[in-house]
């Protein structure tokens, strides 16, 4: 028997028709996505700009199998998400995708290298805690509890332990929201090196418009759908961001 023919290289991370999305019903639903449709190349850096209540985050959440579309189609690669049940979505989560929120949800009691370890404990083809500590500059760092660590390291953290699974996805929401601007400059730094040495597809959404310089790809967000798409033929280093 002859072996069954690869599958065709998928060229894009997500893609997506017409999804909406409805909380509640009758007069008081509220539509917080309307409709959108995109494309995600794999390998990009992209900035998800928008207002709040633009619905950039819940779209976000849909990509990344923590919520349902109301209707519409959204795929990773050439698996349909839309078309999966929970322990499905819950696999998809659990092997490709890494999250960043704008607060750390470190584990107080545990040093940095042990909240890393908390990943690399389920993952299939997990990083060493220690050398995603390097990657995010904080090999020096490992033991030290979060209390020890200034905002910015345990951001950092987070980013190490988000990458420690080695996602090819990493969706970042609002990551530099409780930081200054050096240090939420730093953590872009760190999240456009994981974008490039690991090869994994970064979404961040951020209020910062500025961040949108430093992007492969931005989407803009508003009243629900994608306003605009820019494609930067040039970008800037993060250390030049200023906001």
């Amino acid at each position: 028997m002859s072996e069954p023919a690869p599958k065709p290289f998928a060229p894009f991370a997500f893609r997506s028709e017409d999804v909406t999305k409805v909380y509640g019903s009758g007069a008081a639903a509220v539509h917080a996505l309307r409709g959108v449709d995109l494309e995600v190349p794999r390998g990009e850096l992209v900035v998800v700009l928008g207002p709040s209540g633009s619905g950039k985050s819940t779209m976000l959440n849909i990509m990344g199998g923590l919520d349902r579309a109301t209707s519409g189609r959204v795929w990773f690669m050439d698996d349909e998400l839309t078309a999966m049940d929970d322990a499905a979505l819950t696999q998809f989560r659990r092997r490709h995708v890494g999250f960043v929120f704008q607060f750390y949800n470190l584990m107080p009691s545990l040093t940095a290298r042990e909240n890393v370890e908390l990943v690399t404990e389920i993952a299939d083809n997990p990083m060493d805690a220690n050398e995603a500590l390097a990657l995010v500059g904080l090999e020096e760092r490992a033991n030290h509890f979060p209390a020890q660590l200034s905002g910015g390291e345990q951001q950092r953290v987070a980013i190490a332990r988000a990458v420690a699974k080695q996602p090819e996805v990493l969706f970042c929401d609002e990551p530099t929201g409780a930081l200054d601007s050096k240090t939420g400059r730093a953590v872009l730094r760190v999240l456009k090196d994981v974008n490039e040495r690991l090869g994994a597809t970064v979404l961040i959404i951020t209020h910062a418009a500025a961040t949108a310089a430093m992007a492969d790809r931005v989407l803009s967000f508003a009243d629900g759908k994608i306003r605009d798409v820019i494609v930067n033929k040039t970008k800037l280093d993060p250390g030049e961001i200023q906001w």
